[in-house]
């Protein structure tokens, strides 16, 4: 009996490693629903400890780890599109993937990154499309704000979200909002936390804040930055040490010299810009392309291209601009867009709309760590408005815009390999 069991189990044993199988989870127009399928990546990451490939530029940026069944139901309970391949099949695609002649890669994704979003305590009377796009892919983050970050909470993180917030002071240029209870309510928290900490006005702490955020990219970080939250950080930083806030937020004058007084070695991605401290004017900088959103394009004709990059010598931008289009449809915000000579020059383009002069999607490094802003404000809402309500991201499944989200919520999950340009 022994002599008979024992080749049956080395059958057995060869027979499994011969038949074992790999989920691939296309990204292309199969797809039927791209954005939980980055849920299903981090989930496998975070719950079951298993390593998930990313097939840069191959099927739309697909995934592909090991296969049990456990895996297959959650895919089918979440809608996913997936398929089951043999590990010969795999392999074959690993070494596709890997010649020189064709530009892909793979990266291997070994630890989801634990994640927070900067945002008020108090109600908001807009979205947020990061929270909206990782509560519909069922990506776990924490809220925290600005007493969290005084308390030195950011090190509990790798990844740090910032949307609509505004690091000068101003109140998001909402003063002709000041008599609705939100706007009351925000002034208020922001009013009791820089009392808290020894300021005297908001902007004072919104700064500190800043500065902490940029201790955390430096140490290693990842920020992801949308709307005001792009060029208000990169303008509190410039300004430290000035008064750029007018009278009606916090009683006293802005230095009317601070243009010339600005430093622009203190920011992370623009230089040379002006500040708009005309109230009337929603934008606080002239980095934004067309003031008062006056764009030549309407909603019907409003695009921006993707760049491609080397996925073995660039993986990181490739990484961030993974999608199953390369035209991207655009939709504004209070930041729409960045003009291309207020850029530095060591940042990345990821994104443009050529015929406008306007980058969209930019990203660079600081220190240790990495940040990437996205113009507008929600990616399947042309428009927003406050108060409106939020997007239903049920009716937008396979959208393109907010892929590029996600492609920043996950790549930090990546092991890296050293950026050659």
């Amino acid at each position: 009996m022994k002599r008979l069991l024992f080749p049956l189990i080395i059958f057995l044993v060869f027979s499994a490693r011969t038949f074992a199988s790999q989920i691939l989870i296309p990204m292309d127009e199969t797809q039927k629903n791209h954005l939980k399928a980055y849920g299903i990546a981090y989930w496998v990451l975070k719950s079951y400890d298993t390593e998930v490939e990313w097939l840069l530029n191959y099927r739309g940026g697909a995934f592909m780890f090991i296969q049990n069944q456990r895996f297959e139901n959650e895919l089918v309970i979440r809608g996913v599109s997936y398929e089951v391949i043999s590990d010969g099949q795999a392999s074959q695609i690993r070494s596709e993937l890997s010649s020189p002649e064709v530009n892909m890669d793979v990266v291997k994704l070994q630890k989801p990154p634990k994640v927070a979003v900067y945002s008020p305590k108090t109600a908001q009377p807009w979205d947020d499309a990061v929270t909206l796009a990782m509560t519909y892919a069922e990506i776990p983050y924490d809220l925290i704000y600005d007493e969290d970050v005084m308390n030195s909470k950011l090190p509990e993180y790798d990844w740090l979200h910032l949307h609509h917030e505004d690091f000068t002071g101003q109140m998001g240029k909402f003063w002709n909002q000041a008599s609705q209870p939100w706007y009351q309510a925000r002034l208020l928290e922001d009013k009791k936390i820089a009392a808290k900490f020894g300021f005297t006005k908001a902007s004072q702490l919104k700064l500190s804040v800043a500065k902490k955020i940029r201790e955390f990219v430096a140490g290693g970080g990842y920020m992801f930055a949308m709307c005001t939250a792009t060029d208000t950080y990169d303008i509190a930083l410039a300004a430290e040490g000035l008064d750029i806030v007018p009278s009606m937020y916090d009683g006293d004058g802005a230095d009317n010299q601070a243009d010339s007084k600005l430093n622009f070695s203190n920011t992370f991605a623009f230089q040379n810009f002006g500040l708009v401290y005309n109230p009337q004017i929603i934008e606080f900088s002239n980095v934004e392309a067309y003031m008062n959103n006056d764009r030549p394009v309407s909603e019907q004709n409003d695009y921006f291209n993707l760049f491609q990059f080397s996925a073995k010598w660039d993986p990181i931008p490739t990484m961030l601009t993974q999608n199953h289009e390369t035209t991207i449809h655009g939709f504004m915000g209070q930041t729409t867009s960045f003009k291309k000579n207020l850029i530095k020059p060591e940042v990345t383009i990821l994104g443009e709309n050529r015929s406008l002069n306007e980058a969209r999607y930019i990203h660079g490094t600081f220190l240790k760590g990495f940040w990437t802003f996205y113009g507008g404000h929600d990616p399947e809402d042309y428009q927003h408005f406050v108060n409106e309500e939020p997007t239903d991201l049920n009716l937008h499944p396979n959208s393109a815009g907010y892929r590029l989200i996600l492609n920043n919520v996950l790549f930090p999950a990546a092991k890296k390999k050293k950026q050659k340009t």
